[in-house]
């Protein structure tokens, strides 16, 4: 496994898929669609590859393990728009924005869900 793959999230190929499917004008449903989409080619790279999470101590509970799998959020992908080029850093900010005040009027989690009530060992990710 090359150095640092376990801790990555943007494969070269999820930023070719980003890259092309990208508009300025995807509705929100369309871009939780393309982060779904590439979330699901995140966790089959990490697979087919056979990257593991590093193995680390939970803040939270203090277990000793591996780490919760690496997933695409919408913000992540916000962002991702702006670091890697694809859009200006002033548009990257203001969809952003966008994207908060719609998740917060939607109720929706960081993957673009209706929001789910955590408990606290669920929201450690190694259950």
């Amino acid at each position: 496994m090359p150095y640092g793959d376990a801790q990555r999230t943007w494969f070269p190929e999820m930023l070719d898929v980003l890259r092309v499917r990208w508009r300025a004008s995807l509705s929100f449903s369309e871009m939780i669609a393309l982060r779904d989409e590439l979330d699901a080619m995140l966790h089959s790279i990490r697979s087919e590859r056979h990257i593991r999470t590093p193995v680390i101590r939970c803040r939270r509970c203090g277990r000793v393990g591996p780490a919760a799998e690496p997933d695409v959020t919408v913000r992540a992908m916000i962002f991702s728009l702006g670091r890697f080029g694809i859009v200006p850093g002033d548009a990257m900010k203001a969809l952003d924005k966008r994207w908060a005040a719609y998740r917060k009027q939607h109720g929706l989690d960081r993957y673009g869900k209706p929001e789910a009530i955590e408990s606290g060992a669920a929201a450690c990710g190694h259950l």
